[in-house]
């Protein structure tokens, strides 16, 4: 054999055990590859149904927000109505219901001013009346 032989030999054995060395790693990584393609197609095939119970709660979120909104637009519509409502109900029985009021006060007061004078005069009269009689 040659000297060119022997280095192609050589080189060829070199070659050989490198692809050896490197068959390992590359086998390691292959299955490495294919459980991650299980663990994939798995989680995939649990979040298809997983979106579609979300895309059913939503859709039912949706419906009873527009509920809710109907709710609300009804409230507001209430809430309109009963201040037209008591608007008018101020502008027409409010004033004449303020003057009953007043002039019911001011008959109160008379009324009270009358009677504590009247109360007032009957005990002024008594107490001449006892002076009178202790002088007798």
């Amino acid at each position: 054999m040659s000297v060119g032989e022997v280095a192609g030999l050589i080189a060829a054995c070199a070659l050989l055990i490198l692809v050896g060395l490197l068959a390992y790693p590359i086998l390691k990584l292959g299955k490495v590859f294919d459980e991650t393609r299980i663990m994939v197609k798995g989680v995939s095939n649990e979040t298809i149904p997983l979106l579609g119970e979300v895309t059913t709660t939503v859709t039912t979120t949706n419906a009873q927000l527009a509920k809710v909104d109907t709710i609300t637009d009804n409230a507001t519509t209430v809430t309109t109505n009963a201040a037209a409502l008591m608007s008018l109900f101020s502008a027409t029985a409010g004033g004449p219901l303020v003057k009953a009021a007043a002039f019911s006060y001011g008959v109160r007061r008379a009324l009270g001013d009358q009677q504590r004078k009247d109360v007032s005069r009957r005990v002024k009269e008594e107490m001449k009346a006892e002076r009178k009689a202790r002088k007798q």
